[in-house]
Parts: C-alpha cells; sequence; structure tokens
C-alpha cells in the first residue's frame, strides 16, 4: 500500500479516516479540498487543480482523500488502494452537522465550516446515494484489480485503523 484513495459521500469521515491512516502508515497526505479551493472560498481554475493532482499522483506514495467525481478515475488508475466509506445518507448528514464550527485542517481557510446551513451542499449529500454512489461503484468494479477496501461503519473504519 503506497498510493491510496479514499472516498465517500461528504459527512463520511474520508478526511479523518486519511489522517488516522497517514498517522500509522506513515504515507504523506493530500487533501483534494486543499487543492481546489483558495483561502478565500473561491476555486482555483479547472486547469490548475488537475496539474496540482498530477504533481501528487507523480509522487512515491501518497493518501488522496476527496471525491472530486472529475478527477476519480485517474486518482483510481494511480492508486494501488482504494478505501471507499460507503456510510448510511444519516450518518453523512449527522457528520457534516457535528463538524459545523469547527477547524477543518483539509480546508485552505482557517475559520470553521458553515456547510451544515448550505441547502446546495446537503441537497448534493442527500442525492449521494443515487447519483454519485453509483458512479462510485462502477468504478470500483472497473479497477477491481485495485486492493478495494469498502467500510459501512464508523466502527469497521476504526477497527481497520486499529489493527
Amino acid at each position: 500500500m503506497r498510493k491510496v484513495i479514499v472516498v465517500g459521500c461528504p459527512g463520511a469521515g474520508k478526511s479523518t479516516f486519511a489522517r488516522a491512516l497517514h498517522e500509522k502508515s506513515g504515507l504523506p497526505i493530500c487533501h483534494l479540498d486543499l487543492l481546489y479551493w483558495n483561502s478565500d472560498r473561491t476555486i482555483v481554475p479547472k486547469s490548475v487543480f488537475t496539474q496540482r493532482l498530477r504533481e501528487v499522483l507523480n509522487r512515491d506514495s501518497w493518501i488522496i482523500d476527496g471525491n472530486y467525481d472529475s478527477t476519480m478515475e485517474m486518482r483510481m488508475q494511480y492508486s494501488d488502494t482504494v478505501f471507499f466509506l460507503d456510510y448510511p445518507l444519516d450518518v453523512c448528514l449527522e457528520g457534516v452537522r457535528l463538524r459545523k464550527g469547527k477547524e477543518r485542517l483539509d480546508m485552505p481557510w482557517v475559520e470553521g465550516s458553515n456547510e451544515a446551513e448550505d441547502e446546495e451542499f446537503i441537497s448534493f449529500i442527500r442525492n449521494y446515494p443515487a447519483v454519485s454512489r453509483p458512479v462510485v461503484l462502477d468504478l470500483l468494479k472497473k479497477y477491481s484489480q485495485k486492493n478495494i477496501v469498502i467500510f459501512h461503519t464508523r466502527q469497521e473504519a476504526a477497527h481497520y485503523i486499529n489493527t
């Protein structure tokens, strides 16, 4: 395990899992949100995001957390291991509620998250099982030769990290 991606619904805890995996494995960590967002909450041009991502992908080892469907297949191509946090919708919505106002080390701004009040973001999460999850599952089938680990509960993920 040298090139790892962590994917799943927003609020599942991708960044938290990636940090825990980093602590256990020593692999360098990259949060896609840090490549995509500016500190003033604007986004970088797509070409800049893609170039930043390619620089990470060309390194010898990494853990990359985040979804960004437009680059998910590229990340799967480069990875040797995929962790999919396939949690129920209510768990993900609760995860977003619980991080409200907390500092996010995986984001380029210091102040806490206001995602819990962002209706567009909450709508994206609510639609994730029907819209984004099937895309992930299709890619996991396509790249079935990779080491694929799917967690259905936070307890499964914690057990993996602790063992």
